[in-house]
């Protein structure tokens, strides 16, 4: 254990001081045919002559006919100190996870009150963006080898939220996930100004994971586990994951100008390693079902 111990701390020093690897970057959504290390608009046939949209990128090692796993992404709110635009475009937490390879990595719309946009702050019409979800998972799957039986569901700060306000909110989206990953907040840790965001309904909806792994990252995530989860450990495989923000960078630095940020998978650390090794058990485990 000692000895463990002092190599994590050593390969901690090498990986802030970014030793290891240079920092990734997110390629940018572009109107190019889907392909391989591509990430591309795309649009549902039913927002046709909207500005509704998500993005999909298929991983550097795609090839058609295979299977792939998949992580569906959320991203989080307009953010100025961070200059995050809340934009399905910009969001960077599931390439971080994936490094662009392996998993199809898709990010889905918050479909505006007027459904022909997509919102930028908090959820717009709750039930559109419900159902784009449910209605585009399958289609991006069988179009692109996406495997349906390993749809891992991911979210960023709004995001993170949407992993259980979106992504469980009722059995048949809840029936999609194997998995779940957050970042910097967490469904019912506090109460906000929309409806049934009390701890009452969030503990409903996450009694829909059923037991199913759930990875909560973050800035504060054992606090997750202190103030609201603890009591309710039964309701799915938890693991809780501190990340150091302040320790892995000088912010502001380059593209990381504010700590909460879903920039920080991009970044070589024993953290990054934490959540890759973590998800590649989740895939093992499902592979001997």
């Amino acid at each position: 254990m000692i000895l463990r111990t002092t190599l994590a701390f050593a390969t901690a020093a090498l990986s802030l001081g970014h030793a290891e690897a240079a920092d990734l970057v997110t390629p940018p959504m572009t109107h190019e045919a889907p392909a391989a290390g591509k990430r591309v608009w795309q649009q549902a046939p039913e927002y046709r002559d909207t500005d509704v949209y998500h993005s999909l990128y298929l991983p550097q090692n795609w090839l058609p006919g295979k299977k792939y796993p998949v992580l569906v992404e959320y991203t989080g709110n307009k953010f100025s100190p961070g200059k995050g635009s809340g934009e399905v475009k910009d969001a960077n937490l599931g390439y971080g996870i994936s490094g662009g390879n392996e998993f199809i990595w898709i990010v889905m719309p918050f479909i505006a009150k007027h459904k022909n946009h997509n919102a930028v702050t908090w959820w717009g019409d709750r039930e559109a963006t419900i159902q784009y979800c449910k209605q585009n998972v399958g289609r991006i799957c069988e179009d692109f080898g996406g495997d349906i039986d390993n749809l891992l569901i991911c979210g960023f700060s709004r995001g993170a939220i949407a992993t259980s306000y979106i992504g469980l909110a009722d059995d048949e989206i809840a029936g999609l996930w194997k998995a779940v990953v957050t970042h910097d907040h967490f469904d019912g840790v506090k109460q906000w100004p929309y409806p049934k965001s009390d701890r009452e309904s969030a503990i409903r909806r996450l009694s829909r994971l059923q037991g199913r792994p759930v990875l909560v990252c973050g800035q504060q995530a054992t606090t997750v586990r202190d103030d609201f989860l603890g009591e309710h450990l039964d309701l799915a495989t938890f693991t809780f994951l501190d990340i150091p923000i302040h320790s892995m960078f000088n912010i502001p630095e380059g593209p990381y100008l504010h700590s909460h940020t879903d920039l920080w998978m991009h970044r070589p650390s024993i953290y990054r390693d934490e959540v890759r090794n973590w998800v590649q058990k989740i895939l093992e485990d499902i592979s001997k079902e």
